[in-house]
């Protein structure tokens, strides 16, 4: 196993793992300034207030998206294990 090799897996699953967590990630974002405009136009300063939104809006992006992930995961492991006799020289 080449060096070459190394760094195509390990780039492929850091791209992996950046659009997994995109949906999660994004949906937090969003709802959090979303939020927070809501608090600086109703002068509302409760530091948890946002806390429940976000969860929950993470929470149906995960159900939303978990079938996706979980199918992009699949397929990923089983390139890699196609990818082990080419890799150990076989």
């Amino acid at each position: 196993m080449d060096t070459n090799a190394v760094l195509d897996i390990g780039l492929d699953a850091l791209i992996l793992t950046a659009k997994l967590a995109a949906p999660v990630l994004i949906t937090a974002l969003v709802v959090g300034f979303i939020v927070s405009l809501l608090q600086s136009v109703t002068q509302i300063q409760e530091v948890t207030l946002s806390f429940v939104p976000k969860a929950v809006a993470a929470a149906v992006a995960l159900l939303v998206s978990g079938h996706w992930m979980i199918s992009e995961l699949v397929t990923f492991t089983h390139e890699l294990f196609a990818r082990i006799p080419q890799l150990v020289g076989g």
